[in-house]
């Protein structure tokens, strides 16, 4: 795995399910893509896997014949739009849900063998803060907070954020709204996390902007593809177009080879 190439991971979060987080992570990769980027999506919710549904795209392999051994992560991914590559997931399989620690590092390390064709990893994990989850995580170098207009989501926000900085010691944490109906929104939702962060926690939030809530979202779902794809002019798309600006200018590992390999460093550890 000694590769020069510094794969940044990004992993897309938000402790509830139902707030977009899978939508966020396919648009952002699709938008990284325009910029010249090469990016991997990891459909991390190894339960209900979705992104292969979302985006219309079929494989006949996923992650569980990769743990099994049956073939390598090149076999898996698959071509979505733009030029980006996805790993599905397989959707329903208990058995994926409750991976032993010594298979997650199997899995990431599989990810070592890819590490020379990316420039991006964005893992899409599930909702909830599970083992599985917190492993993912912890392990990624940046981690967005997906958050919506809904009690509910700030409060499960707000304990997933705890829990990695009282058990893991993580301090910085990007927030993004999303679905919002003004811009105004997004940042009052922020102001009501870091409310409860600052008192409570020793944390850095990080605002780094909304995506509106736009019916191009609703009709792009029904399309199975991706709003930047079906609708790149609509205002989500302007949106995430933005976000991936800002995404490209977060700093890179340090790590001459890349920080896959803290990644699957800290897995293993997990």
């Amino acid at each position: 795995m000694s590769n020069s190439n510094p794969v940044q991971v990004i992993a897309v979060t938000g402790g509830k399910g139902g707030i977009g987080k899978s939508n966020v992570s396919i648009n952002l990769a699709l938008a990284l893509s325009e910029l010249g980027r090469r990016v991997v999506v990891l459909d991390a919710d190894l339960g209900l896997a979705n992104i292969d549904v979302l985006l219309g795209i079929t494989s006949k392999k996923n992650l569980a014949d990769v743990l099994s051994g049956e073939c390598g992560l090149r076999d898996v991914m698959v071509e979505g739009p733009g030029g980006i590559k996805v790993v599905p997931a397989s959707s329903g399989t208990q058995k994926m849900v409750a991976l032993s620690p010594l298979e997650h590092a199997g899995l990431i390390n599989a990810f070592s063998e890819i590490s020379g064709d990316l420039d991006v990893l964005i893992v899409d994990t599930a909702a909830g803060i599970s083992e599985g989850v917190v492993s993912f995580l912890r392990a990624a170098q940046e981690i967005v907070v997906v958050v919506v207009d809904e009690p509910t989501s700030i409060t499960d926000s707000y304990a997933l954020i705890k829990l990695l900085n009282r058990d893991y010691g993580i301090h910085r944490f990007r927030v993004l709204a999303n679905m919002v109906k003004t811009q105004q929104e997004g940042r009052h939702l922020y102001s009501k996390l870091v409310k409860v962060t600052d008192r409570f926690l020793d944390v850095a939030l990080q605002y780094v902007g909304s995506i509106p809530f736009d019916e191009a979202v609703k009709k792009s779902v029904q399309r199975q593809r991706a709003v930047l794809d079906a609708y790149p002019r609509a205002k989500a798309s302007l949106a995430y177009k933005s976000l991936a600006q800002k995404a490209d200018s977060w700093p890179l590992p340090s790590s001459p080879r890349g920080h896959l390999e803290f990644f699957v460093e800290r897995l293993v550890q997990a």
